[in-house]
């Protein structure tokens, strides 16, 4: 499961000029469009820190000059100064907040816009070793986090920095000496905070790997119900499940911990100033040295140093977290994707569909191959078929004509044209790929259909549908071709969710078509009618089948026997059968393997 957690462990993450990227470089990237905001932030909380300090200010005034001297002139007046740096302070704040909030919600749309972007550019090696839910969690969580760039609490930062100058100033002019001893505080909460947040960092880290496991897992859990309830394994997925969480926990606590421990620390600090401040600005009093009007403004001027540095420390670590998710956004966002290869620079239009594979050899793991030294034409019009034994390398064939993988050495060629050096969405446009595992949305069949070519018309989507006969069982539901039919088409058989592959394979109308498998779980009588459809609609088109059952191949003009990533026989079905060798010894065991069926299914029923 650990192995599974995400695939971005093996990928590792290089910026696109080849350098590891910075998260302050991508935090600026983020921000830079939001400038003229952080800008009006600024201003605004500057705002609300000055009338924030205008009722502490004015403290002095109200005991010296108004409650010791009776002088009832400044009465008034400092009431409407007090009252409308409140009203300005709200006013401000509210703005702040509102503006901010907005903008926060805007920058996390546009992060998860730009990953899902991107992972839809990643090639398919990246997927296939990727795991969906850690990917998920990325998109969703991490990019949730990053809205904390843009939330009050960066600005509040700035803020508060603000808030402790001006009143450092403010107190410095009342008394040098207690002024210093509250620096100094200042000082010590900032050492203290780096050293907790360097060591409860790493902490976030774990905890986002813990939640993107758990996410997928859970995504597994739920895509596999029936395995799970057949061999009564929701007891152990249960488990498996709690463990996940337990580790989230575990970070949790101990992120926690670390952040309790920072907080009494900060307030034992806080405290013991505040008590020492109290003990000599007392003595000063008493002395004559400082007024009581002097002493009551320092201290609440003493609470907008001590606390905005207090909030200060405890927000750092949050922010902390932010740059956690930042790297790991980063992570995916540095993968190159797959249509930047610098070689990919031709562009095709309408293909003819000769396909020349020239000694190609691939590998997906480094000295293990699974293809070698594979050469072979298909020219247009053509079906070749791909047999063998599995694991054999027929898939891999498909896959390479596909472009989602390339060889690791060979050429293969489109209409003379090296296939790498073809940009991939004009290639693409010409493919149709109908593969054994079909992936349907959960969606009706008219869209899961037109999904390859949104802007068919009717004619030619109930063509496809005839073709496919996707009409003989569409037809008779409840809904028709609007019908829901569920994740991954669960509603369906496997039969009908492949013949609606097939179907959405054709109305893309493409010029190469590579059917994988596509019939393994037709009935007989449905198998034989998509045949004969399959026979007109691959006319003046390139096709490809790879399949075990041997009668669906014997139409093809040419057969390649691939048996260890080698392509040991090649030739028609006749021409094949009298070699008498691989592909006769598959072709006979298959037949004797029906027969028996077929004496064994006529025996129960005469039993019977």
């Amino acid at each position: 499961m650990n192995d599974d957690l995400d695939s971005l462990q093996q990928v590792r993450p290089t910026s696109r000029n080849g350098s590891p990227s910075s998260g302050w470089s991508y935090a600026w990237k983020l921000l830079h469009p939001y400038r003229g905001l952080l800008a009006l932030g600024v201003s605004l909380i500057l705002i609300t820190r000055i009338a924030g300090l205008v009722a502490p200010a004015s403290s002095r005034y109200w005991i010296d000059r108004v409650i010791n001297q009776r002088d009832e002139r400044w009465l008034v007046p400092l009431l409407l100064v007090c009252a409308f740096a409140v009203l300005v302070q709200a006013v401000a704040s509210f703005a702040l907040k509102e503006l901010f909030d907005r903008a926060a919600g805007r920058l996390a749309h546009q992060v998860k816009s730009e990953v899902q972007v991107h992972l839809g550019r990643l090639p398919v090696s990246f997927h296939d070793r990727a795991n969906a839910g850690a990917l998920t969690s990325r998109v969703m969580d991490d990019a949730r986090k990053i809205e904390a760039l843009l939330s009050p609490g960066p600005v509040d930062l700035v803020g508060g920095l603000l808030s402790c100058v001006f009143a450092f100033v403010f107190m410095f002019r009342i008394n040098k000496g207690m002024a210093s001893i509250c620096l100094a505080f200042v000082i010590g909460l900032v050492v203290l905070g780096y050293e907790f947040v360097t060591r409860i960092s790493p902490l976030f880290h774990k905890r986002w790997e813990a939640t993107a496991e758990v996410t997928g897992r859970l995504m597994q859990t739920l895509s596999g119900t029936r395995t799970i309830k057949i061999y009564q394994a929701e007891h152990r997925e249960a488990a498996a499940f709690a463990r996940g969480l337990q580790r989230i926990l575990q970070s949790m606590y101990r992120a926690t911990h670390g952040m309790s421990a920072l907080e009494a620390c900060s307030l034992v600090l806080i405290g013991g100033t505040s008590t020492l401040v109290m003990f000599i600005g007392a003595r000063r009093v008493l002395t004559g040295a400082m007024t009581v009007g002097d002493l009551v403004t320092f201290s609440l001027l003493q609470s907008y140093l001590v606390l905005p540095a207090h909030q200060i420390v405890l927000m750092v670590p949050k922010f902390s977290e932010t740059f956690v998710g930042l790297k790991r956004i980063q992570e995916i966002l540095n993968v190159q994707p797959e249509d930047l290869d610098p070689r990919r620079h031709q562009v095709c239009g309408q293909i003819r569909g000769d396909i020349v594979f020239d000694d190609v050899s691939f590998s997906y793991e480094t000295g293990v191959p699974r293809l070698e030294h594979v050469s072979f034409e298909a020219r247009q019009g053509t079906i070749t078929a791909l047999v063998g034994s599995s694991g054999s390398g027929k898939s891999t064939i498909a896959n390479l004509i596909s472009t989602f993988y390339n060889p690791t050495s060979g050429t293969i060629y489109v209409d003379g044209i090296d296939l790498s050096t073809i940009r991939l969405d004009s290639f693409r446009r010409t493919l149709g790929v109908v593969t054994q595992d079909t992936f349907l949305f959960d969606d009706s069949i008219r869209r899961n259909i037109l999904f390859s070519r949104p802007g068919a018309s009717e004619r030619e989507f109930v063509d496809a549908c005839r073709t496919a006969c996707v009409d003989e069982f569409a037809e008779q539901l409840g809904d028709g071709y609007d019908t829901i039919i569920g994740e991954r088409g669960i509603r369906l058989s496997g039969g009908q969710r492949q013949r609606l592959s097939i179907a959405r394979a054709l109305l893309a109308d493409p010029r190469i078509l590579i059917f994988d498998e596509a019939t393994s779980n037709l009935d007989s009588e449905s198998e034989k009618l998509i045949r004969k459809a399959f026979s007109l609609t691959v006319q003046g088109r390139t096709a490809f089948i790879i399949a075990h059952r041997l009668s669906t191949v014997r139409a093809a003009d040419q057969i390649l026997v691939v048996e260890k990533g080698k392509i040991v026989e090649r030739g028609s079905h006749e021409h094949l059968i009298e070699q008498a060798g691989r592909y006769r010894q598959l072709y006979s065991s298959q037949n004797q393997v029906e027969m028996n069926r077929l004496r064994d299914t006529t025996r129960l029923v005469v039993e019977s």
